[in-house]
C-alpha cells in the first residue's frame, strides 16, 4: 500500500520556553480490504480488478473494471469500517476513451441509498488523461462507502485503480504522552 503523511505542527508553552514538536501522521490507502462492487460487467472488467494494489492502465491486462453501457453506471467500495477519508486516487485506463470518466462524481458516506450514489459528493471529475494517476482531496469526508458514479445515459465506467486514503488513529493518551 503506498503511505503518505502530513505534518503536524504543535506548539506548546512552557512558561518562557516554546517547545516545538514536529511529527508526521500517516495517511494510508484503506481500499486493500474492501469488497467492490459495481452495476454491471462487461468481460473482464471485475470490479474488485481496480483495487488490487495495481495502476496498470490497460484494459486488456486485467487490471482495469468496466460496466455495461447503462444509464448512471457506478462501482462502489465497501471499506468495512468507517474512516475519514483525507483523498481517493484515480487512475484512468490508458489505451482507450479516457473521456469516459469525464463529469464522474466520486461520493462518501455511509448509505446503501441508490447504491451509495446519494452519499455526499467529495469532488466532480474534469478529467483525467489517459492512462494517468489523479488524486482529489475529500477533506476529511466520513464513510464506509466510496462511489464512483458517471451520471447519464449510455456511459461506460471504467477505472484502473482507486486508492482511498485516511488518517492512520492512535489513541490521543499515547499520543499525548509524546509531548511530556
Amino acid at each position: 500500500p503506498y503511505i503518505v503523511s502530513r505534518v503536524i505542527f504543535v506548539i506548546s508553552f512552557d512558561i518562557s520556553v516554546l517547545k516545538r514538536f514536529f511529527f508526521f501522521i500517516p495517511v494510508v490507502n484503506v481500499v486493500v480490504k474492501g469488497v467492490a462492487t459495481q452495476s454491471s460487467l462487461y468481460g473482464d472488467g471485475q470490479a474488485n480488478n481496480a483495487i488490487d494494489g495495481n495502476r496498470e492502465s490497460n484494459y486488456h491486462k486485467i487490471s482495469c473494471t468496466h460496466t455495461e453501457q447503462e444509464t448512471n453506471p457506478w462501482r462502489r467500495v465497501d471499506l468495512l469500517d468507517v474512516y475519514r477519508v483525507t483523498a481517493v486516487t484515480i487512475t484512468n485506463r490508458g489505451d482507450c476513451c479516457p473521456e469516459r470518466l469525464d463529469g464522474a462524481e466520486i461520493c462518501i458516506g455511509n448509505s446503501l441509498e441508490n447504491n451509495g450514489i446519494n452519499n455526499p459528493r467529495c469532488v466532480v471529475i474534469s478529467n483525467i488523461p489517459a492512462g494517468e494517476t489523479n488524486r482529489f482531496q475529500c477533506n476529511e469526508m466520513e464513510g464506509r462507502y466510496v462511489v464512483v458514479v458517471i451520471p447519464g445515459q449510455n456511459k461506460i465506467l471504467t477505472l484502473c485503480e482507486v486508492e482511498v486514503y485516511s488518517i492512520l488513529t492512535c489513541n490521543y493518551l499515547q499520543l499525548s504522552s509524546l509531548f511530556t
